[in-house]
């Protein structure tokens, strides 16, 4: 029968890691990469990046453990405050 020798099975595996998180900006936005790995028997197949930004004020309950930690640490008040002032003066 054809299709039934197991013995060439390959194991493939797809994780997903945030492997870069970098403060920038006057306001600290929190820049988050996250990096998703195919690999065949151990083997790196592919790797693809995903970026996405937390800035002060928004809701970051969704995010990552170490994520909502770094938010909490530098979106003080003061840091929502004066983002949101600016936000207003630049007419957004």
């Amino acid at each position: 029968m054809v299709g039934t020798d197991r013995s060439n099975t390959m194991a493939l595996t797809k994780t997903a890691l945030e492997d870069k998180i970098e403060i920038v900006g006057d306001f600290k936005s929190v820049q988050v990469r996250t990096a998703t790995v195919i690999k065949e028997d151990g083997v790196e197949l592919s790797r693809s990046f995903h970026r996405h930004v937390v800035t002060a004020g928004d809701d970051y309950s969704n995010e990552s453990a170490e994520v909502q930690a770094i938010c909490a640490a530098v979106h003080t008040a003061d840091v929502i405050a004066a983002y949101e002032a600016s936000l207003e003066s630049a007419g957004v």
